[in-house]
């Protein structure tokens, strides 16, 4: 009868421990991917806006220039 007590309780542990380790692990890794895609796009897209207007206000200047 311990035994068998014994058992039931080594089997109960393994196999909550295996059920809470499948809880979400891959849906909070796939969030987090997307997130971090959404946020380089996002720096991305404001580096280039930064880069063409600093070489739009170094052409508008040469332009002034010119004209002078």
């Amino acid at each position: 009868m311990k035994s068998m007590k014994a058992l039931f309780v080594v089997a109960t542990l393994t196999a909550s421990s295996l059920a809470m380790a499948t809880g979400g692990g891959d849906k909070t890794f796939a969030r987090m991917e997307s997130a971090r895609k959404v946020s380089m796009d996002t720096y991305q897209v404001a580096q280039k806006q930064k880069t063409e207007g600093a070489v739009a206000e170094s052409k508008a200047k040469a332009t002034d220039r010119a004209k002078s």
